[in-house]
C-alpha cells in the first residue's frame, strides 16, 4: 500500500489511534546542533494532548545523560527516562546476555558508549581516548591487544583510525567468545546541520571486512530497544507511531515491532527516494516535518 500524505483527512485518525510517539533525534527534531522549525511547539503540543514521547536515536555519540542536556541547551525538558539510544541498547545488550562482569569492553565510539557501559557496571576503555594512537608500520610494529576483552562495539567514530580498527579486530579475531556488536549500520547522518557525513556503518563495515564477521546490531532497525521501552512505557505496539528520515532504520524498526509509521522528509530521505519504484520500505504516512503535526492539529 503506497504511503498516505499527512493531512487533514487522516491526521486525526493517526492521531487518535496513537497514545506514544516515538521520534529519531537527527534528521527530526535537529540538524547538528540546530532545531528543525516548530519541534518545540509540536512537542508541547503533543504532551498537552496527553501523548507519551520518547526519543529513540541511532546516534551512540552520546549518553541518555548527554541527550537530555542537548535537548536542555536547545530549549527543550526532556527526561533520560525518555531517551533510548543506541549507547544505552549496547550496554542493556551484555546485561540482559549476563556478560561476564571480569571481562572487558573496547569501543570503537564516542563517550557515550562508555558512559552507559560504565553505568551499566562494565570495564569499558579506547573510544576518545584512543583517538591521538598512531601505528608507523615502517617500525614493525606489533599492537598487544588486552585478552580479557570480551566484546567489542563499535559505533559513530569521527576519530577512526587504523589503531583502533587493528585493536578491535585482533580482540575479535583472537579471543575465544568475544562479541561483536554494532550500535547501528547507519551510512550516514546530520552529524552538522550543512551536510551529510559518514554514519556509523562505515566503521562497522571497516570491522565486517578485517574480521569477516557480521555484528550483532542494537539499533534500528532492531527491535533489541522496543523490549525495554513496551516494560517501560506500558503502551502495544499498535498504539506507537515511529516517526523518522529514514526509511532503512526508523521506518523498518517501527514495522517490525508492528507499530504505525511516519516518515519526515527533514532529514535525508527525500519525496523522490521514497516513491522510487526500488524503494521496498512504505511508511504509513509522510510529511514534511514534525510541525505538519501542528499545522494539521489547529493548536
Amino acid at each position: 500500500m503506497s504511503p498516505q500524505p499527512l493531512s487533514p483527512s487522516n491526521f486525526g485518525d493517526l492521531f487518535d489511534s496513537v497514545e506514544a510517539f516515538l521520534f529519531d533525534c537527527d534528521g527530526v527534531i535537529w540538524k547538528g546542533d540546530e532545531l528543525i522549525d516548530g519541534v518545540p511547539q509540536t512537542l508541547d503540543m503533543l504532551r498537552s494532548k496527553g501523548k507519551k514521547l520518547v526519543f529513540v536515536t541511532n546516534n551512540s555519540w552520546k549518553s541518555r545523560t548527554q541527550y537530555a542536556e542537548k535537548f536542555r541547551s536547545l530549549g527543550i525538558s526532556v527526561s533520560q527516562d525518555e531517551i533510548f539510544s543506541s549507547s544505552f541498547a549496547a550496554a542493556m545488550y551484555l546485561k540482559v546476555n549476563n556478560f561476564l562482569s571480569q571481562n572487558k569492553v573496547y569501543v570503537i565510539g564516542g563517550e557515550g558508549i562508555l558512559e552507559e557501559l560504565r553505568l551499566a557496571g562494565f570495564t569499558a576503555f579506547g573510544g576518545p581516548g584512543d583517538a591521538n594512537k598512531t601505528i608507523d608500520l615502517k617500525q614493525n610494529c606489533f599492537v598487544e591487544h588486552d585478552k580479557s576483552v570480551g566484546a567489542v562495539v563499535v559505533g559513530i567514530d569521527p576519530n577512526i583510525n587504523y589503531y583502533k580498527l587493528q585493536y578491535g579486530t585482533l580482540c575479535i579475531r583472537e579471543n575465544p567468545g568475544c562479541l561483536f556488536i554494532a550500535t547501528n549500520r547507519d551510512a550516514v547522518g546530520h552529524m552538522t546541520a550543512l551536510q551529510e557525513w559518514p554514519g556509523a556503518g562505515s566503521m562497522v563495515a571497516a570491522i565486517c571486512g578485517s574480521t569477516q564477521k557480521e555484528p550483532v546490531v542494537v539499533g534500528k532497525p532492531s527491535t533489541f530497544m522496543m523490549e525495554f521501552l513496551l516494560k517501560k512505557f506500558n503502551v502495544s505496539c499498535s498504539k506507537m507511531c515511529m516517526v523518522g528520515d529514514r526509511l532503512d532504520t526508523d521506518i523498518l524498526f517501527g514495522q517490525n515491532a508492528g507499530c504505525k509509521t511516519l516518515l519526515v522528509l527533514s532529514g535525508v530521505t527525500t519525496q523522490s527516494a521514497l516513491q522510487d519504484p526500488s524503494n521496498n520500505i512504505q511508511p504509513d504516512y509522510y510529511a514534511s516535518k514534525i510541525s505538519d503535526m501542528l499545522d494539521l492539529s489547529g493548536a
